[in-house]
């Protein structure tokens, strides 16, 4: 396929070089001559282990060549890829004039071509570019998108020093259009690779280089912090964390990936208060570790506000303890929501049938006691009662009881999900509001 590149910077050359050992003839595009003349004598224009080789190689077989005309790179191929810079201005927003700029230039081009072209938005931006290109290349051409052209974001994910490896191994391959054929297009691109294609919504093919990064800082964080703890402690935090790394059950897996509600129960928010007092006794600042618990309030103080403006006095709880299949009230984070809704004078109703006040024994009905003594006026056994009764319905736990129920409710009713539960009718309930979705 023939493929122009705007911008032959890390990403762009790493794409020119990769894209064309991969069979495909590519030109590439950019305002520096230094860097078009290094393409065009056979050299990498960026230092990178393997890429002047490829660069080399690819130039020899005639893969690949550069200019600084757009035009005529645009007129020569079929998929244009974006990759110019998007650097953060001093307020910490994106400067994407690059970006704007090559797309009326393409989309000047594009007003001249009688046949389909793709752009495809490399560079790292953030939810609403591509719409914006969109607009710009249909403004500039006169032509109509998913017609005439169409827009793909398709991020990057290379690691600078790994970055040919990553491209030809990449954990997935992300295309986010409104475009069946483009997506088509992007696939036979790529169908030199192994990993999968996965075809999302455009604002999550945009949002989710910035999701992978800002997670990659936190883990560097958090294990410099742990480092840190350990050292004082005289722990080898390397072996400590070789070990924390084994556990793909719980550590490092999908579990707990799952917006929603706060967390609670007995063991993270005391293992937690009891790391950061420890670090706090060994004089260490663990800023990642000391905002958890900050965050989480914070959780609960949007769950807490959303249901204030419904402005509905009549709200149903499905659930009362912090998991499903459970009697475990200890940190319930919904204990203080309801806490402050009958401080406030609210009509509430609670359905948990693995919560009998009378059967609860040791720590777990001291902290009742103490938190909401009168917490058992306010439990029900039959959740046709708070079906009937209640304006709202808040699901606190994912108990599969709960799905049955929530097909019963009225459709006036609203229904606030902290857990993402699926219920037959959810996709037809005209009042679903989910916490985090």
């Amino acid at each position: 396929m023939n493929i122009s590149i705007f911008g032959l910077g890390y990403v762009g050359s790493v794409g020119l070089g990769c894209l064309a050992k991969n069979g495909h003839r590519v030109i590439g595009v950019d305002l520096s001559e230094a860097k078009v003349n290094a393409i065009n004598n056979g050299e990498s224009p960026i230092v990178e282990k393997d890429i002047d080789k490829i660069i080399a190689e690819q130039h020899k077989t005639g893969n690949i060549e550069a200019t600084q005309d757009s035009r005529y790179a645009v007129l020569n191929t079929d998929v244009s890829f974006i990759c110019v810079g998007t650097p953060s201005t001093p307020n910490g927003h994106l400067n994407l004039s690059a970006i704007f700029k090559v797309a009326g230039e393409i989309g000047k081009s594009i007003k001249e071509k009688n046949r389909f072209h793709t752009v495809v938005i490399r560079s790292t931006v953030l939810p609403g570019t591509n719409e914006t290109v969109t607009k710009i290349i249909e403004e500039v051409s006169g032509k109509e998108s998913d017609k005439d052209f169409a827009i793909v974001s398709n991020p990057e994910f290379l690691r600078e020093g790994t970055a040919v490896h990553d491209y030809f191994n990449p954990p997935y391959t992300l295309i986010g259009s409104s475009s069946t054929k483009a997506v088509e297009i992007m696939k036979e691109i790529y169908s030199g690779l192994e990993s999968p294609v996965i075809v999302t919504e455009i604002k999550i093919a945009e949002l989710m280089k910035y999701v992978n990064n800002s997670f990659h800082a936190v883990k560097i964080i958090f294990a410099n912090e742990i480092g840190n703890i350990c050292k004082k402690l005289g722990i080898d935090s390397h072996k400590l964390m070789e070990i924390f790394c084994l556990d793909t059950k719980l550590n490092i897996s999908p579990y707990y990936f799952k917006p929603g509600f706060a967390y609670g129960g007995s063991c993270l928010p005391k293992d937690l208060k009891a790391l950061c007092t420890v670090a706090h006794d060994n004089y260490l600042d663990s800023p990642l570790l000391d905002s958890i618990d900050k965050s989480n309030e914070g959780q609960k103080k949007i769950v807490h506000d959303q249901i204030l403006a419904f402005k509905k006095d009549k709200i149903g709880f499905l659930g009362l303890s912090f998991k499903a299949g459970t009697d475990d009230l200890r940190n319930s984070p919904i204990l203080d929501i309801i806490e402050r809704l009958l401080g406030k004078g609210f009509n509430l109703k609670i359905y948990d049938r693995n919560v009998r006040f009378s059967q609860l024994m040791g720590a777990n009905r001291e902290y009742i006691l103490k938190k909401i003594p009168y917490i058992s006026k306010f439990l029900i056994d039959d959740p046709d009662d708070l079906i009937r009764s209640s304006e709202v319905i808040v699901v606190v736990n994912n108990s599969s009881e709960f799905k049955d129920i929530l097909n019963q409710a009225p459709a006036s009713t609203i229904i606030y999900d902290l857990v993402n539960l699926d219920f037959k009718k959810k996709s037809e309930a005209e009042n679903y509001i989910g916490v985090a979705w």
